[in-house]
Parts: C-alpha cells; sequence; structure tokens
C-alpha cells in the first residue's frame, strides 16, 4: 500500500501511469537517428478532413526511423520545404462521392503535384493512393473489392520493383507481410494502360502467396493482374494498397513495412 506521508513529488514518480508518461514524453524528445546525422530527410504527412492514419505515419517516421517530420495542412500550398510528402490512409472528406474525388481539389495537392513534377518523393498509402490516382500522379483507379466487404487483415505482396527509392533497400521478388484496411482497393485501369506499366516496370508490389506465387487467392480484393502498388514512370511517386506503417515496429507483429520507410532515407543519404 503507498504511503501517503511521503513526500508529494515521489509519489508522482512512483506512480506506474505518471512513470510511463515520463518515459513516453522522453521518447518524443529523442534525437537519436540510426541512420546517421547525414541522412536527416524532412518527411510530410498531410492531414485532410476525414484522415486517420496520420499520425501513424508520422510516429514511424519520427519514433521509428527518427526523422524530421511535420503535418501538411490539406487548406495550406506550403510543403514546409520536405524531402518527401505522405498522403496517409482514411477517410479523406468522408469518401464522399468517390474515394479521393474531393480531397483532390484540396490546395496542398496543388503543391503536390508541383512537387512530383519536379522529382519529389511522394508516398500514397490506401486512401492516399485513391487520392494519387484521382489527382492524376497515377494512372488507374481504385474500384469496390469483390464481395463488396471491407478487407482488414495482414496480406504478403511481393516486391516486383526495386529501382525505386521506396523499394532500393529490398531484394527482387522478396515477399513482404504488410496489412491492408480497404473497403476501394480493386485496382484498374484500361488494358493500354497496363501494358504500359508493365512495359516501363511500374508495378512495385502484387498480392501473392507467403511462397511468392501469383495467384487469385492471394487476391484479397479483385485487384487486376493482383496489383497492390504502382509507381509514376519517373518512379518518385509510389501509390501502395497495404499499410507499411502498421508493419514498422515489432510491437505490431512484424516489421516488414518498414524497408518502405528505410529505404526512402536510404536513398537521400545516396544523394
Amino acid at each position: 500500500m503507498r504511503n501517503l506521508g511521503e513526500p508529494r513529488e515521489g509519489r508522482i514518480l512512483c506512480d506506474p501511469i505518471i512513470a510511463r508518461l515520463a518515459r513516453f514524453l522522453i521518447m518524443l524528445d529523442s534525437e537519436y537517428n540510426p541512420f546517421g546525422e547525414e541522412t536527416r530527410m524532412k518527411f510530410g504527412v498531410i492531414i485532410f478532413p476525414g484522415s486517420n492514419c496520420d499520425h501513424d505515419a508520422y510516429w514511424t517516421i519520427q519514433q521509428v526511423a527518427k526523422q524530421p517530420v511535420t503535418f501538411l495542412w490539406h487548406e495550406s500550398h506550403d510543403l514546409q520545404n520536405c524531402d518527401a510528402v505522405i498522403v496517409p490512409g482514411g477517410f479523406a472528406f468522408g469518401d464522399y462521392l468517390r474515394t479521393g474525388a474531393i480531397a483532390k481539389f484540396s490546395p496542398v495537392m496543388e503543391s503536390v503535384k508541383k512537387f512530383a513534377d519536379g522529382g519529389g518523393l511522394v508516398l500514397g498509402i490506401c486512401n492516399g493512393f485513391q487520392i494519387l490516382c484521382e489527382s492524376g500522379l497515377l494512372p488507374g483507379a481504385l474500384m469496390r473489392n469483390v464481395g463488396l466487404k471491407y478487407v482488414c487483415k495482414p496480406v504478403q505482396v511481393r516486391v516486383e520493383n526495386i529501382d525505386t527509392a521506396f523499394t532500393h533497400g529490398c531484394r527482387e521478388r522478396e515477399v513482404l507481410t504488410i496489412p491492408i484496411g480497404h473497403m476501394e482497393g480493386n485496382y484498374f485501369c484500361d488494358e493500354a494502360t497496363l501494358a504500359e506499366l508493365e512495359r516501363n516496370k511500374q508495378i512495385v508490389f502484387r498480392y501473392s502467396s507467403p511462397e511468392g506465387e501469383i495467384t487469385a487467392a492471394a487476391n484479397p480484393n479483385g485487384s487486376l493482374n493482383n496489383i497492390a502498388g504502382i509507381c509514376s514512370p519517373g518512379r518518385n511517386v509510389l501509390g501502395m494498397m497495404p499499410h507499411p506503417e502498421r508493419a514498422s515496429e515489432h510491437e505490431l507483429g512484424g516489421t516488414d513495412g518498414f524497408k518502405i520507410f528505410e529505404s526512402l532515407v536510404g536513398a537521400m543519404a545516396e544523394k
């Protein structure tokens, strides 16, 4: 039983909840960078009304990758001199009309387009992928899942292209286990666009079996040719339906997703 006669300060420090909070605050203030000071890379995470994975991405960048990160408000044109921009998952503007259909008109997306046109790195995750397609930064569209059900589970994706800033830390045909959580993840494009994606090696991830086989059974949403992620012709814009930020710490059950962020920081170090 706690001794109520001890000094008030001592009681506060001995309280396990307060102690955990203190450790959390110390961790937030940590400046340790496992990649070294020369690889500091500033990230920006966009916040739309309805975003719900923005803080997850922010946490992964700040606390796991140990890189500078800031939030970018959807009504602002200012990208705050970021080296990379993340368009996070969620339900931007409530997914009204169509996923990403309203978000594409946000002032911040005008700046993201100019940033990408100049070679800036842009990563769209889940709803972010949908927004990038609606904005014309990536081809195709994300439709309702086959079966018309929300799907939320870990899946396997095979790395198809390691010649990008997002995957150069992976092995070609490496199988990663990363969670998905979406209702509209069924990627579709016309035949000409698909042929161009294949020819330019813009398909970065495909849903696969744990052994790396591309099968219908491994496809969780009916996506064309098992496509889970694609990049722009310049390979500086990537859209993917799986959530790498949800697989970046052992406490979350796996760290395969962190390879995406690790690759990005490594790409900056090589510049």
